[in-house]
């Protein structure tokens, strides 16, 4: 009687074990679609040939392969090594940052232009290596191209891993022979960003998918025979973004800056120096360009800066750069520099409007919606206007009381702008001194400003006054009346 109670129960706990599997495979999805998968590539493997191409870290001269770089750099980017058996987990450059590591002769699949390759990271070897493992009917079609996307993406990785820098000419001096080494560098650590930039939602989404097509399109540009650039013009009022902007294109792209100052450049050949000194894979400036142009200057000609942004020099340093030109107005400017191929896009920055002062609310308040949003979208569309920079001092000023906030806003807008609280007692009569003092500098008669100077004048000399009627006589040691 025990044996058979004895067996019931073994029966039993096998009929569970069995159950348990059957359940986890049928109701955990996962596992069974990769058993799936993986039985489904065996029987596939069976009717193709490959071929094995080996990407080894050395090569024969004991020397760095610069190609077991890339890849290695181009697999811990792909979404596929999140799937794998085994992967590693390292620390990246900060403590936030976490990195995928191949482990040992980890299978990493990937596909391209519709075929599927396999990469192995064998390391039973003397030294590391990278085996590609590619159907050999694939092969022809796609191996040059897909180890060129490999270069591709591992360069962009890299671009985007780099730190930025800021670069700025300095004034010329005779003792570099040619005024080399003119450009002076600091960390480039603006944070504005394209999300954080007020601007249309369409224009935004216009530029950025302009941006992220020519950073893909150097093969394209080369079959055109044009030179792999893109020009940006910005014009609008002071205080409207356009600085902010270039750091955010920058940022988004992840280009050095090279801000060029056209008042410490002494004539067209100092310019064109100034240019061969540049990088690629940076975005070129020049602020105030309409300003420059008007004052005539004698060091830089017009026909200076028609060949800077696409004469032959240009043509052949320019490769991979971004430039841009800020301006207030371009209606006074001379249509030559604005014709296409100078010019590729045109983006006004006008003084801010409704849509944008939403969008500067949410940024500098966290506000999408208030009570007041109404009577504001009013007050604009009487015509009232000030500049975004303007507007977000407002907000910035007053960030811990929204309502407060939008009420100075208001208040600026009626006004035009003069009625800003100012932030010290100080800088109040100086803007009240200021504020009622004509071209020669005399004082309206009916200010208030001049009432406070005489009441203030008033009290120093009472004070004056008390002082000396109460001197102290050195020699004697006693008060004098």
């Amino acid at each position: 009687m025990a044996a058979i109670i004895n067996g019931s129960l073994v029966l039993l706990l096998v009929a569970a074990a069995v159950s348990a599997f059957l359940l986890r495979v049928l109701f955990y999805k996962t596992g069974f679609i990769y058993a799936v998968k993986k039985q489904w590539r065996s029987v596939e493997d069976c009717f193709h040939v490959y071929q094995i191409f080996k990407v080894p870290e050395f090569n024969d001269g004991k020397q760095e392969n610069l190609l077991y770089r890339k890849v290695s750099a181009y697999l811990q980017s792909l979404p596929s090594i999140e799937d794998s058996d085994f992967t590693n987990l390292f620390t990246g450059r900060s403590r936030h940052d976490i990195v995928l590591r191949l482990d040992p002769n980890q299978v990493v699949h990937d596909t391209f232009l519709g075929a599927r390759v396999s990469w192995v990271n064998d390391d039973t070897g003397p030294a590391r290596v990278f085996a590609l493992r590619i159907r050999k009917a694939d092969k022809r079609r796609i191996l040059r191209p897909y180890l060129q996307h490999i270069h591709t993406v591992s360069d962009e990785l890299d671009q985007r891993k780099r730190e930025l820098r800021l670069y700025v000419n300095s004034e010329w001096d005779p003792a570099r022979s040619g005024g080399r080494g003119r450009w002076r560098s600091v960390p480039f650590t603006h944070p504005s960003t394209l999300e954080t930039i007020a601007m249309e939602p369409d224009l935004k989404n216009r530029v950025k998918s302009d941006l992220e097509l020519f950073l893909k399109s150097q093969q394209y540009y080369h079959r055109l025979g044009r030179v792999w650039k893109r020009s940006f013009l910005l014009y609008g009022p002071s205080g409207t973004g356009k600085s902010s902007f270039v750091a955010a294109m920058a940022n988004f792209l992840s280009y050095d800056v090279y801000d060029i100052d056209l008042s410490r450049i002494t004539d067209d050949a100092d310019l064109r120096t100034l240019l061969l000194e540049t990088s690629s894979r940076s975005v070129i400036v020049i602020e105030d360009l309409d300003r420059f142009l008007m004052e005539k200057p004698g060091s830089v000609s017009l026909s200076g800066i028609l060949n800077f942004m696409d004469g032959i020099l240009s043509s052949c340093c320019a490769e991979e750069r971004i430039m841009v030109f800020t301006m207030n107005s371009k209606d006074h400017i001379d249509p030559a520099i604005l014709r296409p191929g100078r010019i590729d896009v045109h983006i006004h920055f006008p003084l801010c409007d409704f849509s944008s002062f939403r969008s500067l609310a949410n940024s500098c308040l966290g506000v999408t919606d208030h009570k007041l949003f109404p009577q504001v979208e009013e007050i604009f569309q009487t015509g009232a206007r000030l500049s975004p920079a303007e507007i977000g001092e407002l907000m910035i000023t007053n960030r811990n009381s929204p309502n407060r906030a939008l009420k100075s806003v208001i208040t600026a807008l009626r006004t035009g702008g003069d009625a800003r609280v100012p932030t010290k007692i100080g800088q109040r009569l100086c803007e009240d001194v200021s504020s009622s003092a004509d071209s020669s500098g005399i004082f309206f008669k009916d200010s208030n400003a001049i009432k406070d100077i005489k009441r203030l004048y008033g009290f120093l000399r009472i004070k004056s006054s008390r002082k000396s009627s109460h001197s102290f006589d050195e020699a004697s040691g006693q008060n004098v009346r």
